[in-house]
């Protein structure tokens, strides 16, 4: 330390650091003992030991008590061992260590959210709750989530019934007998009013006859159904790393809910394709997604009714998970195979075990219904790119004039279209080829 004033030594915590003056001094004097304590080792010497965090002002005099000069003492952490260990840990990363008062400030850059968070876990170590982040993550930080739902359902009846009905004048009497879906009054009756056809029958036949007073009646009805259902739903929805995305196709279905002194409010309960996920870019391409999807419809048929209030019920099929997967690459995420089979025969007691004729007097139905759903999601990393590269649903179809549509009977108008970029390859394409949403 030479002779003049407002010098600076910087010393570790829990360090020391012994220092040589270029003049000899007689008295030494540091302003708050509590942040660095002083001895003299000789005449020129001097021993500085770091105690907390902070700076004071050490004050050298010489044997007339004149000023030799004012040291600033700072004392901050030791933050040596920390960077050696966060180079072995994390080689490679621009991070930058510095100490402020008592606690440790990061900046700097980092490749990837996941060794960020580790370079935060080892500061923790060294400075328990005194870490400032000011590091920031390179590369893309923008995801776009792309989610199939892919649902098909098929269904099949089928019945077979037989009736049988017997009437007429028998031994003085009236007699009245039917079987299934007969109803005898009385022996007066025409032979086809016992016979009745069931409502969705779509093929049926009557057979009658006579023999002496007594009429006979057969009726045999069949159904079959079968049927396919095909659903396909493709949303897309983009995200910061780490930011919360929602997105519902559908609607809202008002639900009545009874409140206190009998009143009555409503609610609204969301139907349709939802997604909700939270992207998090782990490492480069490294993708982590909490994600939340449902597909739900009305179900006019399970149904509450009260009070002529008519509420319909809901089918709804949801998956909840994370997964991990790199930028482009895609995930199955939840699949549902359901079988359902019923069989069901009904018959007249007794009559029905008679061989051969006891066909007339039983009902077989059967039913089966298939239904399979498949989710598939691909995160895909993306940027920003120029608004003429995008190109929208509505770039190909223009509204016609008056003269198009009147004279020439035009549903669309044949100029005012794009030429040039994404938004002209897609106006140039008819209702047969792709559409949506082009990006380069």
């Amino acid at each position: 330390m030479r002779t003049g004033t407002e010098s600076a030594l910087n010393v570790p915590m829990n360090r020391a650091v012994v220092v040589e003056s270029d003049s000899p001094f007689a008295e030494l004097s540091i302003a708050n003992p509590a942040i660095a304590d002083i001895s003299s080792l000789s005449d020129r010497t001097i021993y500085v030991l770091g105690k907390t965090p902070g700076t004071t002002t050490l004050t050298i005099l010489d044997e007339n008590g004149r000023l030799i000069t004012n040291v600033d003492v700072r004392v901050a952490a030791d933050v040596t061992e920390f960077k050696e260990r966060l180079r072995q840990i994390l080689p490679g990363e621009n991070i930058e260590v510095r100490t402020a008062n008592d606690g440790i400030v990061l900046s700097g850059t980092v490749s990837s959210t996941q060794k960020l968070d580790r370079a935060l876990d080892l500061a923790q170590r060294y400075a328990p709750e005194r870490v400032s982040n000011l590091m920031s993550v390179a590369g893309v930080q923008q995801v776009m989530l792309k989610v199939r739902f892919a649902e098909m359902q098929r269904s099949v009846a089928k019945t077979l019934r037989s009736s049988l009905s017997l009437g007429g004048d028998l031994l003085g009497g009236d007699l009245g007998l039917a079987s299934e879906t007969g109803s005898w009054i009385d022996g007066d009756n025409t032979l086809g009013s016992p016979v009745t056809v069931a409502d969705g029958t779509e093929g049926a036949a009557v057979f009658g006859f006579n023999a002496g007073g007594l009429e006979v009646g057969i009726l045999l009805e069949a159904l079959e159904s079968k049927g396919v259902v095909r659903t396909l739903a493709e949303p897309n929805l983009t995200a910061l790393s780490g930011q919360e995305a929602k997105f519902l196709a559908g609607g809202e279905y008002p639900v009545p809910v009874a409140q206190q002194e009998g009143t009555i409010s409503v609610d609204f309960k969301p139907f349709g394709v939802e997604l909700n996920f939270i992207p998090r870019v782990v490492d480069g391409d490294l993708i982590n997604l909490e994600l939340k999807a449902a597909v739900s419809s009305i179900d006019s048929s399970n149904g509450f009714d009260q009070d002529q209030i008519h509420i319909d019920a809901f089918r709804r099929r949801e998956t909840s998970t994370t997964v991990e997967m790199r930028d482009g690459e895609s995930f199955a995420i939840a699949g549902l195979l359901q079988d359902d089979f019923t069989d069901l025969n009904g018959q007249v007691p007794w009559l029905g075990d008679v061989p051969v004729l006891g066909a007339l007097f039983r009902s077989a139905e059967y039913s089966r219904q298939q239904s399979e759903l498949v989710i598939i999601v691909t995160p895909h990393l993306v940027t920003p790119t120029r608004g003429q590269a995008l190109a929208l649903p509505t770039d190909r179809v223009k509204p016609p004039s008056e003269r198009d549509l009147f004279l020439f009977g035009r549903t669309t108008a044949e100029g005012n279209r794009p030429v040039k970029g994404a938004a002209g390859e897609v106006a140039k394409q008819d209702f047969s080829g792709s559409y949506g949403y082009v990006m380069d």
